[in-house]
This record gives structure tokens, C-alpha cells and sequence, in this order.
């Protein structure tokens, strides 16, 4: 296991273990989290563990081309009256993705640190987020990390109706200029929409 110290920098991404652990510690920082993602790498760890950092081998990602849309979500998508918008609500959207429980972890891993790090990052332009509204009430949206490559690294989703988190990530591609959308690790919900896995080696590739 590789201990950060308090200089700015990472291991190289061949030294993760299979599932994809590069290091532990470090901080928060904007510094510290830009050069992650320019690197590959993003921090996942839940509540009361320390900061842990990931670089995974395949890596799971969506191009914007590659989009599928089910029959039934365009007959969605035609009749639907709920708005989208674009970095309206940063905070209530991370927040509200904290609040979601998922299968398989037993606590958030956006923890308190890790929402004021994004809203810093947010604040200096380098994170989005899109929020779903009904009326004026905010029921589904996504944030990720933007640092100008036309590459979205995709963090964290959440929806309180039905296809709100997915009319969320549509908008994110039919709005952006994209080539790449960074899903980090596998799950069934963006396989529907058309997600992938590439090679690390790829990944990295497309992102420098």
C-alpha cells in the first residue's frame, strides 16, 4: 500500500492493486484532486476510513455516441414537464446524492470533507452539476468534474422519481461536447445507457 505525504504528487497508475487501490492518505485538496483526475484517479473511501485512491483497470466509460435510449425513456422523454438545468443547485445535488442508499456499502462515501472539497472545486469552475426539477422542487441530478479536456468525469447520481437521474445524465450529453463520459466503475444502470469498459491504457490516452 502507498502512503501519500504532503507533496502534491501520485504513484504511477500500474502500481494499483487488481481492483484498481493505488494509494491511501493525503488530502482533499484542489491541487491535490485536479492532478488526481488529470492522472486517472479519484478518491473513493466511506465515513470513519481515510482517504483512498483509484485508478481501475478496465475503466467503465460512455461515448456520447454510443448513447442508448429505450423506446420507453424517448416516450419518457417527449411527455416529461420536468425541467433541466445546468450548475443551479451544486450543493443540494451533492448532498442529496450523500443521502442515497446504495447496495453494497454500508455508509455514504461523500462525507462532509469530501462535499466542501467539491463545492471549492465548483467554485473555481471545475465542477458541474445538472438538477432535474418538478416545479420548483429539486428530485433528481448529477455532479462530476469538468477540467476543460471535453472529458466528464461522472461522480455521483440521484433521483427521488422515476427517470430523473437518467434524464439528467441524457441532458449531460445531448447539452455538452463531450468525446467522453468517465463512469469509473461498473454498474448496470449506465451499461443501459450504453457504458463500457476500455483499458486503462486508453482511457488515459483519451484524457491527455
Amino acid at each position: 500500500m502507498i502512503v501519500l505525504t504532503d507533496k502534491i504528487e501520485f504513484p504511477d497508475v500500474s502500481l494499483a492493486t487488481r481492483d484498481g487501490l493505488l494509494a491511501i492518505g493525503g488530502d482533499l485538496s484542489v491541487e491535490r484532486l485536479l492532478l488526481a483526475y488529470k492522472s486517472g484517479i479519484f478518491p473513493w473511501f466511506e465515513i470513519e476510513q481515510p482517504i483512498l485512491w483509484w485508478s481501475p483497470d478496465p475503466r467503465f466509460v460512455l461515448y456520447p455516441e454510443k448513447l442508448k435510449i429505450s423506446k420507453s425513456m424517448q416516450q419518457f422523454l417527449k411527455k416529461t414537464e420536468f425541467r433541466v438545468t445546468t450548475n443551479r443547485a451544486f450543493e443540494e445535488v451533492i448532498k442529496n446524492c450523500s443521502k442515497i442508499k446504495r447496495s453494497g456499502q454500508q455508509g455514504t462515501w461523500i462525507t462532509n470533507t469530501m462535499i466542501k472539497a467539491y463545492c471549492n472545486l465548483h467554485e473555481l469552475g471545475y465542477a458541474k452539476s445538472f438538477e432535474v426539477w418538478d416545479k420548483d422542487n429539486l428530485i433528481g441530478g448529477l455532479y462530476g468534474i469538468d477540467f476543460g479536456n471535453q472529458v466528464f468525469c461522472g461522480e455521483s447520481m440521484f433521483s427521488k422519481k422515476s427517470n430523473a437521474s437518467k434524464l439528467a445524465f441524457i441532458k449531460l450529453i445531448e447539452q455538452s461536447n463531450y468525446k467522453l463520459i468517465d463512469c469509473q466503475v461498473h454498474t448496470k444502470h449506465l451499461e443501459s445507457l450504453g457504458a463500457e469498459e476500455i483499458p486503462r491504457e486508453n482511457f488515459l490516452k483519451i484524457i491527455n
